[in-house]
C-alpha cells in the first residue's frame, strides 16, 4: 500500500526515508520479485533477486530513466555510473515514504521481530518477508535479498508511451549486461 504514492527505494533493515523525484497516486500496487535461477554443471545451484518491480500500470514501457532523489541530475554521471541506494544488510525494498519513516523510529528488536523470523523462509527465494508496519495507513514493507547482498543499487521508473509511470524497478545486478 502506498498512502502518499512517494516511494523510497532503500535497506528496508537500514532504512532512509527519502522519496525518489517521481511521485504516484496514493493506492495499492503489486510487488514482483524478479528471480534469477543460476545453474551450474546442468543443476540448479541457487536462486537470487534479479529485480524488484513495484507495477503502477501494466502496461508496456516505452522508455525508462533512472529514479533520482532531490538535488540529483543524471546528467552529472559518466556512462558507467549510477545513482542508487546503499545496501548494508542484503536486502532491498520499494515502499511508501510513510512505512519507510515508520519503520526508522523502531529500535532493532522491534526490526528483528518483524523482519529477521528465526527460521528464513527460502521458498521461492530467500528473505520474501512483507508486513504492515503501519496500521493507520496500512503501508507495507516487502524485504527482499538484494541480488548478491550489500552494495549499491540503481533503481529504474517506467514510463508509457504517453509518459505515465508504469513501475519502478530495482535492478540487483545480478544478470550481467555484456
Amino acid at each position: 500500500m502506498l498512502p502518499t504514492g512517494k516511494v523510497v527505494g532503500c535497506d528496508p533493515l537500514v532504512p532512509q526515508a527519502v522519496p525518489f523525484v517521481d511521485e504516484v497516486a496514493p493506492g495499492h500496487y503489486p510487488l514482483r520479485a524478479w528471480v534469477a535461477v543460476l545453474f551450474e554443471n546442468g543443476s540448479e545451484s541457487q536462486r537470487r533477486t534479479a529485480a524488484l518491480q513495484l507495477v503502477v500500470l501494466d502496461e508496456p514501457v516505452a522508455a525508462w530513466t533512472m529514479a533520482l532523489l532531490p538535488g540529483q541530475e543524471a546528467t552529472s554521471l559518466s556512462d558507467d555510473t549510477f545513482f542508487g541506494y546503499p545496501v548494508d544488510s542484503g536486502t532491498g525494498t520499494l515502499a511508501d515514504q510513510v512505512a519507510i519513516e515508520t519503520t526508522a523510529q523502531w529500535d532493532f528488536d522491534q526490526i528483528e521481530d518483524t523482519f529477521i523470523p528465526a527460521q528464513i523462509p527460502h521458498d521461492p527465494i530467500e528473505a520474501v518477508i512483507a508486513a504492515v508496519v503501519d496500521e493507520r495507513t496500512a503501508a507495507n514493507v516487502y524485504v527482499v535479498g538484494s541480488g548478491w547482498g550489500d552494495g549499491a543499487y540503481a533503481t529504474y521508473v517506467g514510463r508509457t508511451e504517453d509518459g505515465r509511470i508504469a513501475s519502478f524497478v530495482t535492478d540487483f545486478r545480478v544478470i550481467p549486461l555484456d
